[in-house]
C-alpha cells in the first residue's frame, strides 16, 4: 500500500513539474533558464539589450567611485587611479584633478581602439588629461572592462564592444559620487556638480557621439578624429591590418546578422538625438580616420539643424602630432569654458 502510495504522489508531482515547465517554455520563455546554466534555452536574444532604442530606456543610477594609488604629483595637477562598477565588474581609469582647492568641472576621456596586450591606464588620453587638469577641469578617463585594472571578462567581442556604452553610461551617472571619493582620500579638489563634458578620439568618438544619442543630454563634447560611419562598416573597414585580413571578424559579424538588424546598433541612423554642442577636429592627412568621414558627420549634424563646429589641419595626422596638437588642445579647452556654466 505505501509502495502504491509512493507511486502516486510521485506521479503527481512529475505532472505539475511537467507542466510547469511547458507553461515557462510556451508562456514566459523570457524567464526561464537552462539548469545546465547555458543560458536562456528561448526567448530574447541577449544582445537585443544593447540596441540604441534599449539602451535609451535603461536605467543607470552609477556606482560608488574609489580613488586608488597616486600616480603622479606635479606643480599643478596630480593623477590617480580610480574604479567604479559596471554590473557587478570593476573597472579602472585614470583621474587627473587640479592642485588648487576648488570646484571644477568634469570631462569624461573616451580613448580610441589600443590593442589590449599594450595597454595601460591612461594610454590615448593622459596627455591631453593632463593639460585640462593644469587649468581647471578634472578629467576621468575609463579603461573599460578587460582593460588596465578593470576586472576581466568572457565577453565575446560584439559584446565587449556594446559593452563600451554601459560602462560610459554608467561613469556618467557615478559622477555624482565623485566628490564623496575625494572627501574620502582627504583631497582638496571637488567636482561642481554641475558641468560635465565628453571628449572622444577615434573609436571614443563613436563612444561619446552613441552617449549623447543615447541619453540626449547637452553634454558638451569635444571629437578628435572620431569614428563616425555606420556599424559594421565601422569596423570591417580596418581589417586591413590584420593577420587574416578580416576573415574571423567578418564571420563574427555575419553571424550577429543572422540573429540582429545591425541598423539598431549603428550611431547613423539616431543623429537626430543629439541636442549637445559638438567640436570636431580632423587631420587631412589622417590615414585611420579619412578626412570625408569628418566632412560627412559634420554636414549630417548641420542637416539635422546641430550645433557643431569643424576645424580641419592640413598635413595632420590621427593623433595630431604634427605640430597642430596646441592649437587644438587650446580650441579643445576653450570650447569647454564656452559651454559650462
Amino acid at each position: 500500500m505505501r509502495v502504491k502510495t509512493v507511486l502516486y504522489f510521485g506521479l503527481i508531482a512529475g505532472l505539475i513539474t511537467a507542466s510547469i515547465f511547458v507553461y515557462l517554455i510556451l508562456f514566459r520563455q523570457e524567464a526561464f533558464y537552462s539548469p545546465l546554466g547555458r543560458g536562456k534555452l528561448s526567448g530574447e536574444k541577449k544582445l537585443n539589450q544593447y540596441s540604441y532604442d534599449s539602451l535609451r530606456q535603461m536605467n543607470f543610477s552609477g556606482s560608488q567611485i574609489i580613488t586608488g594609488r597616486l600616480l603622479k604629483d606635479e606643480d599643478y595637477f596630480r593623477s590617480y587611479l580610480f574604479y567604479f562598477t559596471v554590473r557587478g565588474k570593476r573597472v579602472s581609469g585614470l583621474l587627473n584633478l587640479p592642485k588648487a582647492q576648488g570646484s571644477y568641472p568634469i570631462v569624461i576621456m573616451l580613448r580610441g581602439y589600443v590593442d589590449r596586450e599594450i595597454y595601460q591606464t591612461g594610454v590615448g588620453t593622459r596627455h591631453g588629461g593632463e593639460v585640462l587638469a593644469q587649468n581647471g577641469f578634472i578629467t576621468l578617463a575609463p579603461d573599460f572592462l578587460d582593460y588596465g585594472y578593470s576586472d576581466k571578462t568572457k565577453l565575446d567581442s560584439m559584446e565587449s564592444r556594446f559593452m563600451t556604452y554601459v560602462t560610459a553610461l554608467e561613469l556618467l551617472a557615478s559622477v555624482k559620487n565623485l566628490n564623496t571619493a575625494l572627501q574620502s582620500a582627504s583631497l582638496n579638489s571637488r567636482f561642481d556638480e554641475i558641468n560635465i563634458g565628453l571628449w572622444g578620439h577615434s573609436n571614443g568618438g563613436q563612444i561619446a557621439l552613441s552617449v549623447l544619442e543615447i541619453t540626449g543630454k547637452v553634454y558638451p563634447t569635444v571629437l578628435w578624429a572620431p569614428v563616425s560611419k555606420p556599424f559594421p562598416y565601422s569596423i570591417l573597414y580596418y581589417t586591413d591590418d590584420i593577420p587574416d585580413h578580416g576573415k574571423a571578424l567578418r564571420r563574427v559579424v555575419a553571424d550577429f546578422e543572422k540573429d540582429y538588424d545591425s541598423e539598431k546598433y549603428s550611431l547613423t541612423n539616431y543623429f537626430d538625438w543629439i541636442d549637445a554642442p559638438i567640436q570636431i577636429h580632423q587631420g587631412e592627412s589622417d590615414e585611420s580616420v579619412p578626412l570625408l568621414w569628418s566632412d560627412t558627420l559634420v554636414k549630417t549634424l548641420q542637416t539635422n539643424k546641430k550645433q557643431v563646429e569643424y576645424f580641419t589641419y592640413p598635413d595632420e595626422d590621427h593623433n595630431f602630432d604634427q605640430g597642430s596638437w596646441d592649437l587644438i588642445m587650446q580650441r579643445t579647452m576653450d570650447f569647454f569654458s564656452n559651454h559650462f556654466n
